[in-house]
Order: structure tokens, then sequence, then C-alpha cells
């Protein structure tokens, strides 16, 4: 039989792929790891695979290169899409969709399968990445294609002999390195919030913990002044914040295939870096650095969110962040409490507030009364032409 490669988590729409396409196909189930499995968890994954009738299953580990390729670049630009969402899943979909096709391949598979339905983003990033990087292999895609329902997949896999579970869970959770996405009943309509109870952390602690995170040309390089991986900071920094039940909220946006969509998320550690990070940057950086960074990084996060993430523009755009970063080095202390925390300030060489030029509102050390007066003047002349041309 031809061999295939399926993108595999595990779950019921993936299941049904494996065993239905297992009948006519030689299958090799991958799942790609950019953040939140334990060991035990993948080994259950693979377990499941091979009672679908897989040939193989193989996990790729990728929390470091989804750092390096992806989550680097989001505290950088400061990414929050629509100021709320640090792309918690659009951007572990892009890493993982590549980890995939290269897998494909590796083994000269000539069918790749994912379980997306036609309702939602990931069908786009996945057929995108796959598409442009492997023209030859042909996307196969039974979910979408059948437009199968839940109901038909369980009696199917009943009907082939897999017993099992699939009861839908009340909320739905994607975990991994950037934060976790929550789906459920109150995320389909405009007006219910999501209980607290909807989400994987629960407050554990009262009162108050100062963290430092330290900064090395943007990069997240200790936590607390315990230099380790960014990824791994990132890592430490969620369980210790999570405790205190901080980064939740509900996002709203625009999807690719031009509907609303609703989804509420846990992000702790996410929300912290970026808030810290671009406090940092508000010190260290000139106002128009600022300003050309915020809006291309907003193109930024919104074409990695569409699955543009191989257009070159992309590169060109992360050179110019990476280049934003040279002077952005320091320490931030933020203040931890639950639900929420506060950023209390920075310490850094590079700090732009050197008391040496002056105090804003306070006292000037470097130009005169005379001097203000006539920028001033000056400033103001295009302005008073304009009025006094047209007036």
């Amino acid at each position: 039989m031809k061999k295939l490669v399926i993108a595999y988590s595990g779950g019921l729409d993936t299941s049904y792929c494996a065993v239905s396409l297992s009948k006519k196909y030689d299958v090799h189930a991958v799942s790609v790891n950019t953040g939140g499995f334990t060991q035990e968890e993948i080994k259950h994954i693979e377990s499941n695979a091979y009672k679908m009738g897989v040939s193989t299953y193989k996990n790729i580990d990728a929390v470091s290169t989804f750092y390096q390729k992806v989550v680097k670049y989001l505290i950088f630009g400061n990414v929050l899409k629509n100021n709320t969402y640090p792309l918690s899943v659009s951007a572990e979909r892009i890493i993982q969709a590549i980890e995939i096709i290269e897998y494909a391949k590796s083994i000269n598979a000539e069918y790749i399968a994912h379980g997306s339905t036609g309702a939602g983003n990931d069908q786009v990033r996945f057929d995108m990445i796959f598409q442009t990087l492997a023209p030859d292999i042909k996307i196969i895609t039974p979910i979408r294609d059948q437009k199968l329902t839940r109901q038909e997949e369980i009696d199917y896999l009943k009907d082939n002999g897999i017993e099992a579970s699939w009861e839908k869970a009340k909320y739905s959770i994607n975990k991994g390195l950037w934060g976790t996405s929550v789906g459920g009943e109150e995320t389909l309509t405009s007006e219910k919030a999501l209980p607290s109870e909807a989400y994987p952390s629960q407050l554990e602690k009262e009162g108050e913990e100062k963290v430092t995170l330290t900064f090395k040309n943007g990069e997240f390089i200790a936590l607390n002044d315990k230099e380790n991986a960014p990824e791994v900071n990132i890592e430490k920094l969620n369980n210790i914040a999570s405790a205190y039940a901080i980064g939740r909220d509900i996002h709203v946006g625009d999807t690719i295939v031009g509907i609303k969509g609703r989804v509420g998320f846990e992000a702790a550690a996410a929300l912290i870096i970026v808030k810290a990070h671009h406090l940092l940057e508000k010190h260290t950086l000139t106002k128009w650095q600022l300003q050309h960074k915020e809006y291309l990084s907003s193109f930024y996060g919104m074409h990695l969110h569409e699955g543009q993430y191989l257009d070159p523009v992309m590169r060109n755009i992360e050179a110019f962040l990476q280049s934003s970063q040279d002077m952005v080095s320091g320490n931030v202390t933020v203040t931890l409490q639950p639900y929420h925390f506060s950023l209390d300030g920075i310490v850094s060489k590079h700090d732009l507030m050197s008391a040496k030029f002056g105090s804003y509102g306070e006292e000037n050390k470097a130009w005169t009364a005379d001097d203000a007066k006539g920028f001033i003047k000056i400033l103001g002349n295009q302005n008073k032409i304009y009025q006094q041309v047209n007036s």
C-alpha cells in the first residue's frame, strides 16, 4: 500500500482518520510537541495510535524550534491579536505543519492527512504549509470531505472494534508553550463568560509575589536571576503565575474563513512576558522605533494567524524585529497577585530616562529657555501657515 503520514493528536477526528485510512494506505502517525505534553501523555497517544492500525508512530519535540522560529518574534513584536490574544494556538499550528510535512518528505510519503473540518482556521494553515513545502504530496482530509458528524465518527469506530470513551468534554483544552485555549458552550455565543472552573489552572496562592524577568537583546534569558533557555524560563514563569490564576481572557477575532470566532484562553507567562518586554522597550527604544514596530508587529501577527508564515515578507519583518532589539536588555520587576499582575519598573543601562538630560516636567539640563521658545515657534510654523492661508 502507498505510504501516508497523518497528523495525529489522538482525538476523535484523527482517530477516525487513522482507522479509515489504514484500510487503504500504509499509515504513519506523527504528532508534534510544541509544549504542554508530558511523557506519559505522549506514551498514551502512541499506544492509542497503534490501536487505530497505524504502522508507525513518531512524536517530534519541537518546543525549542517553536520558540526560535515563532515565539521569539511574537515577544520582540509584543504581539497580541486584537490587543488581547497572544496567538497561542495559531502560532503552534504553523510549526506543527512544517515539522509534519518535513517528516512526510523524509520517509517519502505520497500522501498526507489531517483531521480538520471545513469550518475552521487549521485547515487553511495545514493545507497552505503542506502544498507549499511539498506540492507533490497529495492532501487527504476525510472529516472535511465527507462532512462527518461526531456521532457518525463514533459509530464507525465502534463498528471497527475501537471501544473508547468518545464523550465530548464540556470544555476543549489545547495546551502549549505560549498558552492554553479553552472552548466551550459559552464561547459559541457572544454574551456569556467562561466559568472559573473551565480554566485549567485554578487559584492556589493568595497575597503577592515579586518576580524579576531579565532580557538580553529582547530575549527572556533569566527568571529571578537564574539563567536558562528562554523556552524553559517561559515554562517556569507559567508554573509560578498560573498558581495565581493569571492570564485568563476571551478573544474575539476574525477567522480566516470570514466568520467571527470567540475563544477563551489562559496564558499567564505569555501576557506577563509581552507586557514586561514592552515596558522595557518603552524605556530603551526611540519613539520612531516604537511607532514603526507597532504596525509591523501587527502585520506579523495577522499573517502568522492566517497561515502566511512562509511568505518572504515574514523574514523581512523578522529581520526588522531582530535588529530593533539591540538595546532591549535589562531587568523588569513584576508583582503577581490573584487574577492579575502589575509592572513595577525596569533597570537597564540603556534606559533613555537618563537623569543627566533632565527630568520630565521638572528640570531641563540640555537647552535654554530661548532654545525652547525657538523650537516651539518653528515646530508650529506649518500649522500657522495653513490656518492663516485658509481662514
